[in-house]
């Protein structure tokens, strides 16, 4: 039986990263990030990576990591989410999902460590069970080729490339990176270009491909489910001292209504994204099912919170200066990463031989 309550260290490790993300990045830090040259905190996601343990908490001990499991990783992406934090910890949590298939320990406990930085090279929009893109070619121990779209690749010191059956892993300095527009600010995406780049393989790209999909759609659910809260949190706060014809805005039914629906869904959010985590974290048979139904309703859930938050903050919601633009944006950014909510509902009906 998946347990969906927090545990006792969930909620230590969520105190720990609150504390920092409060510390480091409070949403006035990362709207004056996003407007600068370098959109990425990548001071932060040391701090996180490596001071605090994040980057390996997935990884065993015996192979370079801290011995938690998915259900941890779980909570940070949850806190990530609920801090807009602009830190690649989606890019580098599928690229260790993806090492820990292979054999190469090395590599790996370098990135568990958070002394190396490494992102799965695919479009961020790729499906689980999409099959291998062929956009990139090996001859010998070179590549060529391109891969579009890709989350977190800028600030990268590796890129895992898929290419003919391996995963290959290229130094960020032999490849061409260029930034592309992206609707959130906080994770751009970048456009990847090889030209006969020197590179390793490090694994079968088959099974690291999957493993790397599936565990991001786990992780994506939860840091929607973030976004969700904070969202909603925002929202009753600030409806609750808003005034308007002499009493606060949240006392109109209309409003209580749209905020007690919006309660229900975060909560039935919270026990598909923990159900998911859960059930990666113990390898249970129906991961499959609870990564697409998770993914099926936290993705709708976060955007429907991000565009009550915008507008029951009324006017200051619509502002620049307000945070409810990031989180919207973060909101509808991660709708089509990893497939769509429409998508998972597909493969959830074929998991479940549901007649359509």
């Amino acid at each position: 039986m998946i347990s969906l309550r927090y545990s006792d260290v969930e909620d230590e490790l969520r105190a720990s990263v609150r504390r920092v993300l409060a510390d480091r990045a409070p949403w006035q830090a990362v709207l004056a990030r996003v407007e600068s040259s370098d959109p990425y905190d990548t001071g932060l996601w040391q701090t996180l990576a490596a001071d605090v343990g994040c980057a390996g908490l997935a990884v065993p001990q015996d192979r370079g990591g801290a011995g938690g499991s998915y259900r941890e990783a779980a909570v940070v992406a949850e806190e990530l989410g609920r801090a807009v934090a602009p830190v690649p910890h989606l890019g580098a949590a599928m690229a260790t999902a993806a090492l820990l298939s292979g054999q190469d320990c090395g590599l790996l406990a370098k990135a568990a460590a958070g002394e190396v930085l490494a992102v799965l090279a695919l479009p961020l929009s790729t499906r689980p069970g999409a099959g291998l893109p062929g956009t990139v070619t090996a001859d010998g121990e070179r590549l060529t080729g391109a891969v579009g779209g890709v989350a977190d690749a800028l600030p990268a010191d590796l890129l895992l490339v898929p290419a003919n059956g391996g995963l290959w892993a290229v130094s960020r300095e032999a490849a061409d990176v260029s930034e592309v527009i992206s609707l959130d600010m906080t994770r751009p995406l970048a456009d990847v270009t090889l030209a006969g780049a020197r590179a390793t393989r490090v694994a079968d790209a088959a099974p690291a491909v999957a493993a790397a999909l599936l565990a991001g759609t786990v992780l994506l659910a939860s840091e929607q489910l973030g976004i969700a809260e904070w969202c909603l949190d925002a929202t009753l706060a600030y409806v609750k001292r808003r005034q308007q014809f002499g009493r606060p805005v949240g006392s109109f039914q209309a409003v209580k209504h749209r905020l007690a629906q919006l309660w229900v869904a975060v909560t039935q959010a919270r026990a598909t994204a923990r159900y998911a985590a859960g059930c990666l974290a113990e390898g249970d048979p129906d991961t499959a099912v609870a990564a697409a139904l998770a993914q099926a309703h936290c993705g709708p859930v976060a955007v429907q919170a991000a565009e009550q938050c915008v507008q029951l903050h009324g006017a200051i919601g619509f502002t620049w200066e307000h945070p409810a633009h990031l989180y919207l944006k973060r909101a509808k950014a991660d709708a089509i990463a990893l497939g769509t909510a429409a998508h998972h509902r597909d493969v959830l009906g074929d998991l479940l031989t549901i007649d359509r």
